[in-house]
């Protein structure tokens, strides 16, 4: 894929790069004042607290998230009530004042003021997290979203990751305090200057309902109770979510691991943050290759069975406990285990950005535009929730079950097992793209030419060629959109594929001599669905073809268009002839197969309307479009 068609091309524009730029800068700048407030803390400073050091250490942590809790809906609420880039410009100037109040707080040496500013940059985080997301699909175009999302999770990461390295060498200076003063105060000028050139997008909530108040129960309350309006939306909030206990529950324990049970100093503690946060970058930018810059459900599964994979080597990998001195970085790589360790932690890595980024895309497109942040907010109230559980599950399996930590980790793999079908039961449509996306990647390789011509919104009836029993499938992964399908009853029922036809709501159709009620209910539900506006596609000649040629087109198609006179998209199947699920050689599994690496093409032309969408002027549409390719 060249750089101009790929997501790194967003970076060269106008409407994205500031945006790209702000965010990165803020964690970067949380991660540098964190993580050097830390070690400063915990090396220099934990005589002079009141506390003991691992009391302070778990209150920090815990007054850093707190403001997800209280602030997330409110923020929500506020980010789709007023222009968005004004808001994040807000938010970053709170940024500058908070940097310099900690910068203060530094140069007196004055360390739990320092937690009460933990405290408010929490705060800026939780008001910046629902605009971060919600302006995203109003800065790019729907079919970026993916590759948007996958830009934002690997600058997040990357900038975490960097972050945490500088602060943790800004803590080992004796300059310790006014170096990161200073840096933590340039980042924040700098990232609220770039701010300024994020575009304006406007505001988008009604404004005749008394403004915005803050009132954190009830705006928690409406957020999450509109995020659960919508089950994909829900369970994929849950998904993140659940990725965010995994992620949180590997990075909580690194520190303890490579001492214990690597034997490593800090720097082997660098080294596996490296490769797990570089895991979920490479992920994340992966997405967009995998999905065809659609937003790809299928991809999800993948990354969930990958998560289980590498988590349950990484217990085989690790070695036990060990004795003796703390090693460095190239001592450990010296050993046997050290770099099957540092791969399963960055496929770990590298499974969780193709786990979450397509869901992050899925919340942005599925969202009503006026309630988005508050989607976004109900997400992040969730994903707090699950790292504080996260914490409290540590706590159980590691002190009160004394599991090791390797056992730990394996056990929140096959944890991963278990969510992940849990989700999939209740949620098909992620196996069902699953499956799609495998067959458009393995025993066929589909191409696309002219998908732009498909309405984005709004009923419409695709009319294709009917060579295979995966047509639908086919089909369904190529297109944009969700597709319901109108097909003959005999291929509905095929063993094998009932379920798949089942899940994606297909409707049964039958010749009226063989069922008429079957026949009136099927274009019962035909007219239903597209009178609720969705994308239906119907396969006209009524049965697969026997010889490669296209079959004469039914006057099903005009009685479904006399009684919703929607716009047509003619469409056409190239090179499925001779595949293994067409008929050519005899019936499917009765015969060897003679083709099981096909080259598809799909070609879709531009809309007609009812009026001129004739039986005949269709079928002679796609025949010139099919050509001669069987």
């Amino acid at each position: 894929m060249s750089d101009e068609h790929s997501q790194f091309a967003l970076l060269k524009t106008r409407k994205f790069l500031p945006f790209f730029l702000t965010q990165a800068l803020g964690a970067l700048n949380d991660n540098v004042f964190k993580n050097a407030l830390m070690l400063i803390l915990t090396f220099s400073a934990a005589n002079a607290l009141p506390w003991d050091i691992n009391l302070v250490m778990n209150l920090a942590a815990g007054l850093f998230i707190l403001p997800f809790f209280i602030f997330s809906a409110a923020a929500g609420d506020l980010a789709d009530r007023i222009e968005k880039s004004k808001l994040i410009q807000y938010v970053k100037l709170a940024e500058i004042f908070i940097m310099l109040l900690a910068s203060v707080a530094f140069y007196f040496e004055q360390y739990m003021l320092q937690l009460g500013i933990l405290f408010l940059m929490g705060t800026q985080s939780a008001f910046f997290g629902p605009v971060k997301y919600a302006i995203l699909p109003q800065l790019i175009k729907p079919n970026q979203l993916v590759g948007g999302n996958a830009l934002v999770e690997m600058g997040t990461f990357l900038a975490i990751l960097a972050g945490t390295i500088t602060g943790g060498i800004l803590a080992g200076w004796e300059t310790a305090a006014i170096s990161t003063s200073s840096i933590i105060v340039v980042l924040a000028v700098i990232g609220y200057l770039i701010s300024r050139q994020i575009p304006e997008v406007g505001g988008t909530a009604n404004s005749d309902d008394g403004g915005w108040k803050f009132q954190p129960i009830k705006q928690t309350a409406n957020s999450i109770r509109i995020a659960r309006q919508s089950r994909p939306i829900f369970l994929s909030i849950m998904a993140i979510s659940w990725f965010w206990f995994l992620g949180a529950s590997y990075l909580t324990q690194f520190p303890s691991y490579a001492k214990t049970y690597l034997g490593g100093d800090n720097t082997v503690v660098t080294a596996l943050l490296v490769a797990f946060s570089v895991g979920v970058a490479i992920g994340s930018l992966l997405c967009e290759r995998l999905s065809g810059k659609q937003i790809e459900l299928g991809i999800v599964p993948i990354g969930s069975i990958g998560l289980t994979i590498f988590g349950i080597d990484l217990f085989f990998a690790s070695p036990d406990a060990a004795t003796g001195a703390l090693i460095s970085l190239q001592q450990f790589l010296a050993q046997p285990y050290a770099w099957r360790i540092l791969i399963d932690l960055s496929f770990i890595g590298v499974f969780g950005g193709l786990f979450i980024v397509p869901l992050y895309a899925l919340l942005q497109q599925r969202a009503a535009e006026h309630e988005r942040a508050k989607v976004i907010a109900a997400n992040n109230i969730f994903n707090a929730l699950f790292m504080v559980t996260s914490a409290i599950a540590g706590i159980v399996f590691l002190s009160v079950m004394e599991l090791t930590i390797p056992q730990y980790f394996c056990c929140i793999a096959l944890m991963n097992v278990v969510v992940s079908i849990y989700v999939y039961h209740q949620l098909p449509e992620f196996v069902l793209r699953f499956f799609i996306w495998i067959l458009g990647h393995t025993i066929y390789r589909v191409k696309h030419q002219g998908f732009d011509n498909i309405p984005e919104e709004g009923p419409a009836v695709l009319v294709c060629n009917h060579v295979s029993f995966v047509d639908a499938m086919l089909i369904a992964g190529a297109v944009r959109r969700p597709v319901r399908f109108v097909m003959d009853r005999r291929i509905y029922n095929t063993t094998g594929l009932h379920w798949f036809f089942k899940v994606a709501k297909t409707i049964p159709i039958c010749p009226q001599r063989e069922d008429a009620e079957v026949f009136e209910n099927s274009f019962k539900l035909i007219k239903e669905a597209l009178d609720e506006d969705e994308l239906l596609c119907i396969f006209p000649e009524g049965k697969l073809t026997r010889d490669g040629n296209i079959n004469v087109f039914k006057s099903g198609i005009e009685r479904i268009l006399k009684e919703s006179p929607v716009p047509v998209v003619p469409m056409a199947m190239q090179g499925l002839w001779g595949s293994f699920f067409s008929h050519h050689g005899g019936a499917i599994l009765k015969r060897t197969a003679k083709r099981f690496w096909s080259k598809i093409n799909i070609i879709v032309e531009p809309m007609i309307s009812a009026d001129e969408a004739k039986a005949g002027v269709l079928e002679q549409k796609v025949r010139d479009m099919r050509g001669d390719k069987e």
